[in-house]
């Protein structure tokens, strides 16, 4: 079994933009060798918003040497960026956006979310990009809920959504730059699964929902995050009632993480050259 390194409850939350109410559980700062090549997961939600005229949300901003991974699990967000892409994204939907060189984007409620208002509930990631591939061209992958494989787990135990790497000889519906699992998880009450990972790879396991023991020592309540060691593999999961689950595993990079707001580079002399690039306008534009 891995060895728990951690648990770690969500702070209070903050605004990003007036749309997203996010708890970070972790960021590069706080985590960043423990959990590399993960640099951050804002939690948003869940949280109700009422009925609207004006979508409510963050505007046009820059990013570069990393990427944003948007999990829906309740509500909808609708994104626009330079590439040209973008679409709206609702419950069980991805959106994998690859900011590489530089990349401009926004992110509000969908327009049908803002006029009706519901619960918004989401996770926001940020996975490194190798300092090879830190200035590929910018990308986007929308991954809607049934491109997603859904496993079974044995014993009627629950069941893995592989949004990315691999489960069970499933592979994920994201392309990825270095090796990861991203899962969605969700065990059903009394439930226990002992699930395989590579050695070497740094692992959490967050709760959403439920109540969960991990590893038969350290129980975590929806909103807080065990971290797992490097070395091991397995991790054991016992749900005390109806539970869900994110899982992220990656293999680490062990290569200098320099960030400064939305540049996540590999020295300062990038991080100031990324400034100096978008204000140069080198990001492009978002279409009208």
């Amino acid at each position: 079994m891995k060895k728990i390194l951690g648990m770690y409850s969500a702070p209070a939350p903050h605004w990003v933009g007036n749309g997203f109410p996010v708890r970070s559980l972790f960021s590069y700062e706080s985590h960043g060798k423990q959990l590399s090549p993960f640099l951050l997961l804002d939690y948003a939600g869940p949280a109700r918003f009422p009925a609207a005229t004006k979508p409510r949300g963050v505007g046009e901003h820059p990013h570069r040497g990393f990427e944003t991974v948007t999990i829906v699990y309740q509500g909808e967000v609708a994104h626009r960026d330079s590439t040209g892409q973008g679409g709206v994204i609702g419950p069980g939907d991805v959106q994998w956006m690859t900011a590489g060189a530089g990349i401009l984007h926004e992110e509000f409620h969908s327009p049908a979310f803002t006029y009706q208002g519901g619960e918004l509930e989401m996770i926001q990631l940020w996975v490194n990009l190798p300092a090879a591939d830190k200035m590929t061209a910018p990308s986007y992958q929308g991954i809607r809920s049934d491109e997603i494989p859904v496993v079974p787990l044995a014993d009627n135990a629950g069941e893995v959504r592989v949004i990315a790497g691999e489960f069970q000889q499933h592979a994920g519906a994201a392309s990825t730059y270095s090796p990861m699992q991203v899962w969605d998880i969700h065990l059903r009450a009394h439930a226990t699964v002992t699930l395989d990972l590579p050695e070497g790879w740094n692992t959490a396991v967050i709760t959403r929902k439920g109540d969960v023991q991990v590893n038969e020592h350290t129980r975590a309540a929806a909103a807080q995050m065990v971290v797992l060691d490097a070395k091991g593999t397995q991790v054991q999961l016992h749900a005390e009632a109806d539970s869900d689950l994110l899982l992220i595993a990656g293999e680490p990079l062990n290569e200098p993480v320099v960030g400064h707001g939305p540049f996540v580079m590999n020295t300062r002399e990038e991080i100031q050259q990324a400034i100096r690039d978008f204000q140069s306008g080198n990001f492009g534009q978002i279409p009208a």
